[in-house]
């Protein structure tokens, strides 16, 4: 896919699943902007061909303002949002502070819904619209313990997910959410096992997400808007029994 002279902010840029979402975007011509707020990391990344660097707190409004204004600035207009940025602490329900629940909130929920709606500002103006990809999780519909903080942030990114595609239709933005299951981002060694479980046979990798990602904003498939995209190997359709 071509995505060459396209400008994409990906938030939370700099690891992770979001590192290797604008490693990818900037690999097929696009011009990459990372908003985050780790600067060593984010900085190595800018150094690349196609990647530049905007630190940004994400959660704040402010910020995010500032963050849009200056991609108008430099660029002029905005094609892509990757809405990637987010925190995953677990925390046990009886220890799990109000402050904790707030900051993941606003880390994940509220960081979504500010950087949409300044992004399209920018994306109305353009003659093709734009283009919006929530990152979600498999967390939205399935649960482990001590995970209430995250799982409601990410239930309440896909529901915000389709609720933004329609109020932006008439913008000719789409808005999608992909939900990752496993992903390996670390150092850590994986076990033959962690494979196994899956139906793919393997635990998945960032550029499983960013190839997703890739296809829900090339300008021609603008027929594919609201919905949720589960990327997890198979194993939210598993069907787990122990013998």
């Amino acid at each position: 896919m071509d995505f060459r002279e396209q400008v994409v902010v990906v938030t939370g840029g700099a690891n992770g699943i979001g590192k290797g979402i604008a490693r990818t975007y900037a690999q097929a011509g696009a011009k990459v902007v990372i908003a985050d707020i780790d600067r060593e990391q984010a900085e190595v990344l800018a150094g690349s061909e196609n990647i530049e660097f905007i630190e940004t707190d994400v959660k704040q409004e402010e910020a995010t303002t500032r963050l849009f204004a200056e991609v108008k600035k430099r660029h002029g207009t905005l094609d892509i949002l990757i809405n990637n940025a987010g925190m995953s602490d677990f925390t046990p329900l009886f220890q799990l502070t109000v402050k904790a629940w707030e900051e993941t909130m606003q880390t994940n929920l509220r960081s979504v819904f500010l950087c949409s709606r300044e992004a399209a500002k920018l994306m109305k103006t353009n003659t093709h619209g734009g283009r919006i990809v929530n990152i979600a999780s498999t967390r939205a519909t399935m649960s482990e313990p001590d995970s209430e903080a995250y799982a409601a942030t990410k239930g309440g990114v896909v529901a915000l997910t389709h609720a933004l595609a329609a109020t932006l239709s008439e913008e000719n933005i789409t808005v999608n959410a992909i939900s990752p299951g496993w992903i390996h981002t670390g150092d850590e060694e994986l076990r033959d096992v962690d494979h196994r479980q899956h139906l793919s046979g393997r635990v998945g990798k960032p550029s499983d997400v960013a190839r997703a990602c890739l296809y829900l904003t090339e300008r021609e498939n603008n027929f594919v808007t609201g919905v949720e995209h589960i990327i997890d190997g198979g194993m939210t359709r598993k069907m787990i029994y122990e013998h």
